[in-house]
């Protein structure tokens, strides 16, 4: 049966962006619990490591839950500003749940089908998807906090993920090593999600 390019370039290409962030989405709860550790940034707000994760998977049910309409950490104080930036983080987490959701069902019932060739990619065609995101990493390595600032006025049209350490002192625990490392998850799996076609014996 004759593959559709097209089709199997924009369901991999979506599904791979959803893996990713919400496969760093999940992993940063760990990775956070490493970093204030190692930073011991519960010192800067006062308060334990435990109460510090507590908030975090507050924060983190609110982002992935489309049943938790309001934001409330129990420890944290959350500006106006910061939650309509939460609020606009929840909307993309959910998208990409939504994404990764429908690729799912299509993906069973292609196999059901055995018709898995609409979606499957040729090793030339993954291999260029896993090199469009080194064109990015020098530009992140050598200055994340440029890079940072470029990916946000990207996704959003406010200066609302500007946080305030005073009205909003989860900011820092949540540091730009943190942020990097969450990058770096997420690029991660990017890079396995294609590898997969170019380790695959068909």
């Amino acid at each position: 049966m004759k593959r559709k390019p097209i089709v199997a370039i924009i369901y991999n290409f979506l599904m791979a962006l959803a893996t990713a962030t919400l496969g760093a989405l999940v992993l940063s709860w760990p990775l956070l619990a490493v970093f204030v550790k190692v930073q011991k940034t519960n010192v800067l707000v006062k308060t334990s490591i435990g109460t510090v994760m507590k908030n975090y998977t507050q924060l983190l049910y609110y982002l992935l839950s489309p049943f938790k309409e309001k934001l409330r950490m129990s420890d944290f104080p959350t500006s106006a500003s910061a939650a309509r930036h939460f609020y606009e983080c929840k909307l993309l987490f959910e998208l990409a749940i939504i994404v990764f959701i429908i690729g799912l069902v299509i993906l069973i019932f292609l196999k059901m089908r055995k018709r898995f060739n609409y979606i499957y990619l040729s090793r030339t065609t993954a291999l260029i998807f896993m090199i469009l995101p080194v064109i990015v990493l020098p530009f992140a390595l050598m200055n994340f906090d440029e890079f940072f600032i470029s990916f946000h006025h990207l996704l959003f049209n406010n200066n609302d993920w500007l946080f305030n350490p005073t009205t909003d002192p989860i900011i820092n625990v949540l540091t730009e090593e943190f942020f990097a490392g969450c990058f770096a998850i997420g690029g991660i799996i990017y890079e396995l999600y294609f590898s997969c076609f170019i380790l695959a014996k068909k």
